[in-house]
């Protein structure tokens, strides 16, 4: 499905701009996941994106057998303020989290918890990210049918109060926590948002 991924990459150069760094990483088992940065030095900030995760569609965890056609397709996207803290030491760990639905057979949808159990950067205070809804920074890439489109998601980095937190009140609680607080969530060293 090398072709699905030239299309993704160019979705991701129209609406980011070209990429400054890439990476690649293989897990054993697994299809190679990339990581490209963008650098957006007007609004300072760093945008990371993996490539390689929409090759390859989500098997629903509680089939018996993969369809190798059809089923949700995903790339993930991370934002955060420039200069802050060493975050191109998420590299690996949004790799990680690419690679999940090969890994682990699960669907990576928006709403979603992913934990790499780690910290995202070197001194973060997240090890864990919320799914956000696709269509705003990226849009989504329609392919031919019956392929199912490939929607970038954005993560949404939290603490493990704000991860415990979402378990018990939701996704939709924890978003509107954070809107009603004013949290800015690209900040990479911020605190935990006002839990009560």
């Amino acid at each position: 499905m090398a072709e699905i991924l030239v299309l993704v990459e160019a979705r991701l150069r129209t609406a980011l701009g070209e990429p400054d760094a890439r990476a690649a990483i293989t897990f054993l088992g697994t299809d190679r996941i990339e990581v490209l940065r963008f650098i957006d030095a007007e609004a300072g900030l760093v945008r990371y994106a993996t490539l390689g995760m929409s090759a390859q569609p989500m098997a629903d965890p509680t089939s018996a057998l993969a369809d190798p056609v059809k089923g949700p397709r995903a790339e993930l996207l991370l934002t955060v303020r420039a200069g802050l803290a060493d975050t191109d030491q998420v590299l690996r760990p949004l790799a990680v989290l690419a690679a999940t639905p090969q890994v682990e057979g699960v669907v990576v949808a928006p709403g979603a918890s992913l934990d790499v159990g780690e910290p995202l950067w070197p001194g973060a205070p997240f090890s864990s990210v919320l799914v956000a809804e696709s269509g705003g920074l990226v849009e989504d890439l329609d392919l031919d049918a019956p392929l199912d489109p490939v929607r970038f998601l954005p993560l949404l980095p939290m603490t493990s109060n704000e991860a415990a937190w979402k378990r018990v009140h939701g996704a939709q609680a924890l978003e509107e926590r954070w809107l009603s607080n004013g949290t800015d969530l690209r900040d990479p060293l911020r605190k935990s948002v006002t839990l009560d």
